[in-house]
C-alpha cells in the first residue's frame, strides 16, 4: 500500500462533508463511535473494503460489522425478526451489534460477510458518526481503527500511532465514552439469541428492557461469526498476566481499585469507568516500553465481563 498523507478532519459541516465526499471515492477514514474509533469505509465497495483488510492486516476469514443510520436501514439488508426489532427499539442508537441472516441481493460487498449468510448491524450512538452516516447515505463498515490484533484507539492519536500514513484521513470526535467495542449477539429467523461478544449492554440489560433472554452463552466451538472472537486480539507489545494480586520483579501494574500501582483503570473500584479506560491505559503501557504486565483482578460482573473479555483476547499467546 502507497503511503498517504492522513488528513485531520474536524468534526464541524466542513469536515464532515469531506469525510462523506471521500467515503463515496472510497477512500478509508477513521471515524469516532461511542465504542473505538471505527476504520470507516463504503460496505457496498469492493475495493474500500478489501483496502480495510488491507490497512489492519486483518485476516479474511474476520467479517466486519456494517454501521447504518437507522434500523430500518439495517432491515433492507437483513431478515429482521420480531426480536431484532424490539432489541433494535431498545438498544439503537448505541452499542450493540445484531448478527441477522443477509437478504439476497443485500448491496453490501461480499467480503464484509467472510463468506457467512449472516450480517452483523449496528447504528451507533456517536452524534458524529450518526452525522456523518446519515451523509454518506449507506452502509460503512468500522471496524476498529488499529493493526490487526492491537490495541483498539479510543481517541484519534491512538488511530495514528497504527495507521498513519494508511489511511485518508480521521474525523475527530473526541475521546470515546464507552471505551469497548459492541456487544454482539446473534439473532436467527426464530428470534433465538446467542451471545457472540460481550459489552457495556449484558444479558441482564437485555432481559430488563426487552424481556428477551440468550438460548445459550458464547459459543462452545471455535466458529467465527463475528468480529472480535480470534483467540488473541487486542493486544499489547508486552505479556499480561491476569488476576495478579501482588507484581513480581521486572511487571508493571495494571491496577482496579485501591491498589499499589503505576497505571489504574479505576482507583475507586468503578467498572464503567475502567472500561472507558482500558484501551488508553494498555496504550499508556504500551508507551511506557512496559513488557511484563501484571493486571489486578476485574469482577465477572455488568460490564465487567467486557472487560475480562479483552484482557483474557489481550493475554492469549499471540498467533
Amino acid at each position: 500500500m502507497s503511503r498517504l498523507k492522513t488528513r485531520h478532519l474536524s468534526q464541524d459541516e466542513a469536515g464532515l462533508d469531506e469525510a462523506a465526499r471521500l467515503l463515496k471515492e472510497g477512500s478509508l477514514v477513521a471515524m469516532p463511535t461511542e465504542t473505538v474509533y471505527g476504520l470507516a469505509a463504503d460496505a457496498a465497495n469492493d475495493r474500500a473494503v478489501a483496502a480495510i483488510y488491507e490497512a489492519k492486516g486483518r485476516p479474511s476469514f474476520n467479517p466486519l460489522i456494517a454501521h447504518l443510520a437507522s434500523a430500518d436501514a439495517a432491515a433492507e439488508l437483513t431478515v429482521f425478526p420480531n426480536a431484532a426489532r424490539v432489541l433494535a427499539n431498545a438498544f439503537w442508537p448505541g452499542p450493540l451489534t445484531l448478527v441477522l441472516p443477509i437478504r439476497p441481493g443485500a448491496a453490501i460487498s461480499p467480503l464484509m460477510t467472510a463468506g457467512l449468510n449472516t450480517l452483523a448491524v449496528r447504528v451507533p450512538a456517536h452524534p458524529v458518526a450518526h452525522d456523518l452516516l446519515r451523509r454518506f447515505g449507506g452502509a460503512v463498515a468500522a471496524p476498529s481503527a488499529n493493526p490487526s490484533g492491537r490495541i483498539s484507539p479510543t481517541t484519534p492519536d491512538h488511530v495514528l500511532q497504527g495507521l498513519e500514513g494508511k489511511i485518508a484521513a480521521i474525523l475527530d470526535g473526541g475521546p470515546c465514552a464507552v471505551g469497548v467495542e459492541s456487544t454482539i449477539l446473534a439473532v436467527d429467523e426464530e428470534g433465538k439469541l446467542r451471545l457472540l461478544r460481550p459489552g457495556s449492554i449484558g444479558p441482564e440489560d437485555i432481559r430488563a428492557r426487552t424481556g428477551l433472554t440468550l438460548q445459550s452463552p458464547i459459543g462452545e466451538d471455535n466458529r467465527i461469526e463475528a468480529p472480535g472472537q480470534m483467540g488473541s486480539h487486542y493486544a499489547p507489545r508486552g505479556t499480561m498476566r491476569l488476576n495478579a494480586e501482588t507484581v513480581q520483579p521486572g511487571e508493571t501494574m495494571l491496577g482496579f481499585g485501591a491498589v499499589d500501582c503505576v497505571v489504574n483503570l479505576s482507583t475507586s473500584g468503578d467498572l464503567a469507568e475502567a472500561a472507558a479506560n482500558l484501551f488508553t491505559m494498555m496504550h499508556r503501557l504500551d508507551a511506557m516500553g512496559a513488557m511484563r504486565i501484571a493486571v489486578s483482578p476485574i469482577p465477572m460482573r455488568g460490564i465487567g465481563l467486557a472487560i475480562n473479555d479483552r484482557l483474557t483476547r489481550a493475554a492469549a499467546p499471540r498467533t
